[in-house]
């Protein structure tokens, strides 16, 4: 029976996104363990807006509704893989903003990545694990990085990211790790919990 619930975080919403690519075939290979319990998160269904609260949600309560839905269905989850497309030597500005529409609802769980572009999405990937440890998430060491010759290849319909066995190793890689960690932090927070009802 599955005791983590992964949610798998679509981290971009322009028309044509690979990121949709990504997530189907990370999905896939993730719904084949099964300690996890998979869902699929796409922020076209949280129209947030450009950051505007008065106050971080570390302060104070979110007062739009669709920042409140996002932060309960983060809330749900025991660990997050992020597609993560590259702009500019970055994170795409609708996932930065999803980032910050939350805080404790993000703590103590553990966060990997699927990037790509020109160099694997890399230099985005190494931007969210800064914001992730702000979070006080943990991200994990292991990603993967779909490389601009594999992402041509993909994007063209020549091959899928299933056809690509360094990929699917990287992922496997990643997956395990990531189970790790999330049961490590499950089991912690549970600890926590527990102690603070005693108290």
């Amino acid at each position: 029976m599955a005791d983590l619930k992964i949610g798998i975080i679509i981290g971009s919403t322009r028309e044509g996104r690979f990121s949709e690519q990504a997530a189907d075939w990370i999905e896939e290979l993730a719904r084949k363990r099964p300690e996890l319990e998979v869902e699929r998160i796409d922020l076209r269904d949280y129209p947030m807006p450009f950051f505007d609260e008065t106050a971080s949600p570390l302060f104070a309560p979110s007062k739009n509704e669709h920042a409140q839905r996002w932060q309960k269905k983060i809330a749900s989850l025991d660990a997050y893989i992020f597609t993560a497309a590259e702009y500019n030597h970055g994170p795409t500005a609708v996932l930065k903003n999803a980032l910050d529409y939350a805080y404790e609802e993000w703590n103590n769980k553990p966060a990997a990545f699927v990037g790509y572009g020109g160099v694997g999405g890399a230099r985005s990937v190494e931007q969210l694990r800064l914001h992730a440890v702000e979070l006080q998430m943990a991200p994990i060491r292991n990603a993967v990085h779909v490389l601009l010759p594999d992402f041509m290849a993909v994007n063209s319909g020549e091959k899928s990211l299933a056809e690509i066995p360094h990929l699917n190793e990287g992922a496997g890689g990643m997956l395990d790790q990531l189970i790790w960690w999330a049961k490590a932090l499950k089991n912690a927070r549970r600890k926590d919990e527990r102690a603070t009802e005693a108290a």
